[in-house]
């Protein structure tokens, strides 16, 4: 497909050009998946993000999501920071390089440490 028809189908222009990018590096085997499983965390965000329209986070969204990865520690994520903030009773959202530093002491398990941050901003949404 181009980007035409994912266009018909309901794409905007931008995502419909990075599904193509995607498709045409898969293909051209810049990007492989197949070998993503053993790949390190870095390496596969190294070989993702060179897709147009694949930044950081999607690259770590794509690491928890599809590869269950444990340890992505996603700091510039707005939920994360603010999951955190609402758990450590914080008044402002702790800021990129300080998430950096405190999830440090969760090497190995910052995934879940992640997913608990995003529940903590669900939880509170759900109790207003």
């Amino acid at each position: 497909m181009g980007v035409d028809q994912l266009r018909s189908a309901g794409l905007s222009r931008t995502k419909a050009q990075a599904m193509v990018d995607l498709a045409q590096k898969v293909r051209d085997q810049q990007v492989q998946l197949a070998r993503h499983g053993r790949m390190s965390d870095l390496e596969i965000l190294r070989e993702v993000t060179t897709v147009r329209g694949i930044g950081p986070w999607t690259g770590q969204m794509y690491l928890m999501n599809t590869l269950a990865r444990t340890d992505v520690w996603p700091v510039g994520d707005f939920g994360v920071r603010s999951g955190w903030s609402l758990l450590h009773a914080d008044e402002e959202i702790i800021s990129e390089n300080e998430l950096r530093v405190a999830g440090e002491k969760f090497e190995g398990v910052r995934t879940a440490v992640a997913w608990y941050c995003w529940e903590a901003v669900h939880f509170q949404r759900r109790a207003r």
